[in-house]
């Protein structure tokens, strides 16, 4: 009996330590929980405290600039009343000189007039003709001067007029130039048949035509290439048409290509004499329509050369009417002015000469062959329809959409615009924005003062004038600008 109290006392001691060991583990499990909770909480009161004050601090900086700022509208507006202040003792000083002046002059008009009775009519009329002269001397030059300056308001209103109104009544689509024309064939087979045997077939045609063929693996297509767009379209017609018959050896691709060219030059009269027919344009010698239906294949800066004669007729015969002067004669010597492009490259010289030689061979009046050799003042002008062309071909040639820039020239440009204010010292970025008519430049602070950088603008200007050439206006931007970073830990 008393070894099983023992006993069962051991066991109760035992599992009362069991009991007092797991409480007090599972009190420091909660006590471990308590604390994390207690540092999770501590953690999120500091970082929205963090966060209130950075807010304040964004509000105490917001606040800090709009103080700055009405501190240099005060400044400024201080500095207006300075000026102003100034401008009216100017004008006080000024209107107390003229009163002294006019009493002066009172005076010495109320001793002359005492001696009037000693003076007769003659010497009378004569002194105050002096006097009102010297009197009316500056209203003189001011009223002088305010005609000179309306009459030139008036004549640049005029203009502006003309120019518009001539504008607005000419309306073309742009073109664009190809260097290359793609001649679709009826199977892949066809391209081993204008190859030939050995490559003769396609030796011949490229001989005979002048242009490059380049076939490569494009599915049923042939790639006719020339910087010549004469040749390139007497390929393209002899090509199609080889195509279709379907013999293609030496023979045949002389045949052909001689029946081409035959075509094109029927064509290339007929386009000169429809834009003839489209100005009513009478007496033309036909050696001159037929070259001035050559321009039809002719591109400058991806502009036709003939729509742009055409169009540069127009305008030139505007102009002419609006001023008072013959819309023929204008008219005639617009549409003529670039005909030296179609002349063939073995004669040298520049294209406004060459076309004036070549229309007065054939019996051009004069004032056109002037008009023609001088539309780029390399010949002086002697006559106004030769400005009137100046004029009109400028116009053809700068309105928007007239001469489509490539993708390359544009990046090529917009690269050399960035380069240029790169090379100027003190300057750290540059971009071109806005298709290249804004560019935008950054400066170093703790290089370039505001002075600076304001001749920096100015200096820019004088480069980007003088060393590239754009279209329209370029604005330049100087950005000057300081920041200062902390980060608190």
């Amino acid at each position: 009996m008393w070894a099983l109290t023992r006993h069962a006392r051991k066991m109760a001691h035992e599992q009362a330590s069991e009991l007092v060991e797991v409480a007090r583990r599972e009190a420091a499990v909660a006590a471990e929980e308590m604390k994390q909770k207690a540092e999770a909480e501590i953690q999120e009161k500091r970082a929205e405290l963090n966060r209130e004050f950075d807010r304040r601090e964004i509000e105490s900086d917001v606040r800090l600039r709009e103080i700055r700022a009405h501190e240099e509208s005060l400044a400024l507006l201080d500095y207006q009343l300075e000026q102003r202040q100034e401008r009216l003792n100017r004008e006080s000083a000024a209107v107390k000189q003229a009163r002294d002046a006019i009493r002066a002059l009172s005076k010495s008009v109320r001793k002359r007039l005492e001696g009037v009775s000693q003076l007769d009519a003659d010497e009378v009329r004569k002194q105050l003709r002096e006097e009102v002269q010297l009197e009316c001397q500056d209203e003189f030059r001011a009223l002088r001067r305010s005609t000179l300056e309306k009459s030139e308001q008036e004549l640049q209103t005029e203009a502006r007029r003309i120019l518009i109104a001539s504008m607005q009544r000419i309306a073309s689509k742009p073109n664009n130039d190809l260097t290359a024309t793609i001649i679709q064939l009826p199977s892949e087979d066809m391209k081993g048949r204008i190859i030939g045997r050995e490559g003769r077939n396609i030796k011949s045609f490229e001989s005979a035509t002048g242009v490059t063929l380049l076939i490569d693996e494009s599915p049923q297509m042939v790639l006719v290439s020339s910087f010549d767009p004469v040749r390139r379209e007497i390929a393209r017609s002899a090509l199609d048409a080889l195509v279709k018959d379907g013999r293609i050896h030496p023979a045949s691709i002389e045949e052909f290509v001689k029946r081409a060219q035959d075509e094109i030059e029927l064509v290339t009269t007929q386009a000169g004499e429809d834009a003839v027919g489209k100005l009513n344009i009478n007496g033309l010698h036909p050696e001159i329509i037929k070259l001035l239906g050559r321009l039809k294949y002719r591109f400058s800066y991806n502009q036709n050369v003939l729509d742009h004669s055409v169009e540069t007729a127009f305008l030139a015969s505007v102009i002419a009417s609006e001023v008072g002067l013959d819309p023929n004669v204008a008219k005639r010597a617009g549409l003529l002015h670039d005909i030296g492009k179609g002349v063939p490259g073995e004669l040298e010289g520049s294209h406004a000469v060459i076309g004036a030689e070549f229309i007065k061979r054939y019996g051009e009046t004069p004032i056109v062959v002037n008009a023609v050799a001088a539309h780029h003042e390399e010949v002086k002008p002697e006559t106004v329809y030769a400005g009137l062309v100046i004029l009109a071909d400028t116009i053809s040639a700068t309105r928007p959409g007239a001469r489509a820039e490539s993708m390359t020239s544009y990046i090529q440009r917009l690269g050399r615009l960035e380069k240029l204010a790169m090379s100027l010292e003190g300057v750290q970025q540059a971009f071109a924005i806005q298709a290249g008519r804004e560019i935008r430049v950054v400066v170093s602070p703790h290089e370039v003062t505001d002075d600076r950088a304001r001749e920096i603008s100015k200096e820019l200007r004088k480069r980007i004038e003088a060393e590239l050439q754009y279209p329209s206006t370029i604005k330049i931007t100087v950005i000057r600008e300081s920041r200062f970073t902390e980060t608190a830990t």
